[in-house]
């Protein structure tokens, strides 16, 4: 009896769709444009300029994001950004990606590779379009409709005004799009969530290890802020000059060899059916996580235990700090759960008694350095010599482990955000087709 109810439902409320041309229900369909000059009129603050490497269909991401000048901002006036307006990729590789943009990157202006929609809210709710766009059925429809065009990809303006949707009453498509903006909430707590504890763990770092406050502060007989009398115990109270430069008592200086192991990766053989599309993740620069979540927990690609097994990748382990070493260099990532990655990365360990999370930090903070030194006439490359010519003022490795124990905690939160994040999407995106068609009653 329940299931007959539940199908009558369902079909009670699909018979309250109604197929609608998208241009009748929109305020506005149009794209921007980008300042003469491009880039080189760019300015490190003001208004924002949204281009396409800002607009997922997971969401806006704020890396890269441009911005402009009053001046230019008013010539672009008419495509001012605001609150609840879709944001759609017209051209090229990104195109049919959708979004949102929430209300601290406003006022914002948009180039010419990206389409603003704003609906009539009185008619169809904004977040509801915006779910309705990302739907798989509707990403494969905008796809084709952009690719049949005899140059590069694109959605015209036309086109986008003549996509037909099919939506359910007002109210309806408020209850969905609350439903689905839930999980996304969640999933956007978390990252915030996560963004806070990663910057919690490298104040320490930079405190304890760059700073040295610790050392400071009972250099001049005070207790180290914060900080046990049993840690406090573990830093020298005071400085010794050790080639030209001032350390801590007791500490040593090196090269960031010293204290790290390199692990080599592999690729598989592409054309073996049997080494791909395992249950194993297998790690590249695209997989590179995204600020403040640190570690990665899945990837593109995977492989399977045969495709290991036949190349030089290795499986790491939890813990283990990626860092992509061709190509685009020094992105890095920690392993969030076993994988493999491909040869244009290293997996770093400690050497014993430097520990996961110090040397992940230990990392971050030698980049640059590591980026200043690589070499090779096609790509960038770092080398298992780079490491060599990083120099670096090592802690004895009981306060690297000390590090270690009091930043666990919180760099694990994090570790599990993104998990229950990762299964919160999936959730989403099962139930984000099934409530557009009206397959699940609301």
């Amino acid at each position: 009896m329940h299931r007959i109810k539940l199908i009558a439902s369902g079909i009670e409320m699909a018979m309250q769709y109604k197929l609608i041309r998208l241009g009748d229900f929109c305020e506005k369909i149009g794209s921007g444009a980008t300042p003469r000059g491009g880039k080189d009129v760019y300015f490190p603050s003001g208004i924002a300029l949204i281009r396409s490497q800002n607009v997922y269909n997971d969401g806006f991401k704020k890396e890269g994001l441009a911005f402009i000048d009053e001046k230019q901002a008013k010539d672009l006036e008419n495509v001012t950004v605001k609150p609840d307006d879709i944001l759609l990729n017209i051209t090229g590789d990104s195109v049919a990606r959708v979004c949102q943009v929430k209300n601290d990157v406003l006022p914002a202006r948009v180039n010419q590779h990206v389409a603003i929609i704003r609906p009539k809210s009185d008619e169809l709710d904004p977040r509801y379009l915006r779910y309705y766009l990302v739907n798989e059925s509707m990403q494969q429809y905008l796809l084709a409709l952009a690719s049949a065009g005899a140059t590069r990809n694109a959605l015209t303006k036309g086109m986008i005004e003549s996509l037909e949707l099919s939506i359910p009453p007002l109210p309806l498509q408020h209850y969905i799009a609350h439903i689905l903006g839930t999980l996304d909430d969640k999933i956007e707590i978390n990252r915030q969530t996560n963004e806070t504890l990663e910057a919690m763990a490298r104040t320490i770092f930079k405190s304890w290890f760059i700073d040295f406050d610790p050392v400071r502060a009972k250099a001049k007989g005070r207790q180290p802020e914060g900080m046990d009398a049993a840690t406090a115990a573990l830093f020298p109270s005071g400085f010794e000059e050790i080639g030209g430069r001032e350390i801590p008592k007791g500490w040593g200086t090196g090269s960031l060899s010293d204290i790290i192991d390199l692990i080599g990766g592999g690729t598989p053989q592409t054309s073996v059916e049997e080494y791909w599309n395992g249950d194993i993740p297998w790690f590249s620069v695209v997989d590179t996580p995204q600020k403040g979540d640190i570690f990665v927990i899945d990837t593109e690609k995977h492989i399977t235990q045969s495709g290991v097994e036949h190349s030089s990748t290795n499986i790491l382990p939890v813990g283990t700090t990626i860092i992509t070493a061709r190509g685009t260099v020094g992105n890095l990532a920690l392993v969030g759960t076993p994988m493999a990655m491909n040869q244009s990365c290293y997996g770093v360990r400690g050497k014993a008694g430097y520990s996961d999370y110090f040397i992940h930090f230990q990392l971050r903070r030698a980049i640059a350095d590591l980026q200043q030194q690589t070499h090779g006439t096609v790509f960038e490359t770092i080398t298992r010599q780079t490491f060599d010519g990083v120099k670096i003022v090592i802690s004895p490795d009981e306060i690297a482990q000390k590090f270690d124990q009091i930043v666990r905690g919180d760099l694990e939160k994090i570790r599990k955000n993104l998990l229950e994040s990762r299964t919160l999407a999936t959730l989403r995106d099962e139930m984000l087709p099934k409530l557009m068609s009206g397959e699940i009653p609301v």
